[in-house]
């Protein structure tokens, strides 16, 4: 069975992509672990990192996104499996096709990313939402559940959950029925946070809200519902993983520094560590679908990362994640 984790943050802009993204990445590369990336915000930016727009948008034109799972609310005849799961889709950037010798040559052979999948978003998951909020079938309760449970649903039927090790769930900025669904299914979640002003009143906001509110929801409404076995009663903190911040020659900034205090005196062991500095050649390596533990052919903007230690601080973090996580 898989430990399935939620990466959630109702604030934009701190970093949940990133971290769903290497967290994945690295679990692959170095833990040799068969990873499913599961992107469930339309903004799709897991995916386009991932796939790179072109095949995404052909997958969102063929309607192999997870957009289709939700959909089935409103279209119960209709069944969706893994078929909407994209294999190795890091492969097209790490291997070329040597046509001389026929065959494959891993383009960085230092790492492999193979066993890492994801089924992807589109950008239309916002409008299926706000339809599926306003949709009811049957009893009340029964399908509010049911609204909340398709993902579960969705790795009960296709079996995807004995294929394997971890599944993350990189959810969008809110706590609506879609990030609801992640949470159903995970046995923990993190929560990425830049030290600021607006997290230290945030995070535990969310903190509470995930712990009263949405996991005791979904416990009132399983005792009226279909039984779910993916269904997660608990779904424990796994940590606050500290992500762009911010270095100064003597530590981190000012800002950083005061409000890291405040978080560190607040969250104590809940703070996942090494905290991951910010950097430019982040974005860059996102860009073109690259995580920044691969630096062979090394182009300028490598050399930030590399300066920063960014690539070893995303590699300890996973190990730390992994350590926390396999002991839920």
């Amino acid at each position: 069975m898989a430990k399935r984790i939620s990466i959630i943050n109702f604030k934009g802009g701190v970093g949940k992509t990133t971290l769903a993204f290497h967290l994945g990445a690295g679990l692959a590369a170095f833990h040799d672990k068969r990873v499913l990336l599961v992107d469930m915000d339309h903004q799709s930016s897991l995916s386009i990192v991932c796939l790179r727009a072109g095949i995404w948008q052909e997958l969102v034109e063929r309607d192999q996104t997870i957009d289709a799972i939700f959909r089935t609310f409103n279209n119960p005849s209709r069944s969706v499996g893994n078929e909407i799961i994209v294999k190795s889709p890091l492969r097209q950037h790490f291997w070329d096709y040597d046509r001389r010798g026929s065959r494959w040559q891993r383009r960085y052979p230092n790492l492999d990313y193979d066993k890492l999948d994801i089924a992807p978003a589109s950008l239309r998951l916002d409008d299926t939402e706000i339809e599926l909020t306003a949709s009811h079938q049957g009893n009340a309760i029964r399908s509010e559940w049911n609204k909340r449970t398709l993902i579960c649903r969705w790795i009960e039927e296709s079996s995807i959950d004995d294929e394997y090790d971890y599944i993350i769930f990189d959810c969008p900025p809110a706590t609506k029925i879609v990030a609801q669904n992640a949470i159903a299914a995970s046995h923990g979640y993190i929560i990425p946070v830049v030290p600021e002003a607006v997290m230290e009143r945030g995070a535990p906001h969310l903190y509470n809200m995930m712990q009263s509110g949405i996991d005791t929801q979904l416990k009132a409404l399983a005792a009226m519902g279909e039984p779910r076995p993916i269904h997660v009663p608990d779904t424990k903190l796994v940590g606050l993983a500290i992500t762009r911040i911010q270095r100064a020659n003597d530590g981190y900034t000012n800002d950083h520094t005061e409000h890291l205090r405040s978080l560190q005196r607040y969250w104590e062991d809940s703070l996942l560590t090494p905290y991951i500095l910010h950097g430019t050649g982040v974005s860059s390596a996102l860009s073109i679908g690259r995580p920044v533990y691969s630096r062979e052919g090394v182009p300028n903007w490598i050399q930030n990362i590399e300066a920063r230690g960014i690539h070893t601080q995303f590699r300890e973090l996973t190990n730390e994640i992994k350590r926390r996580v396999d002991a839920l």
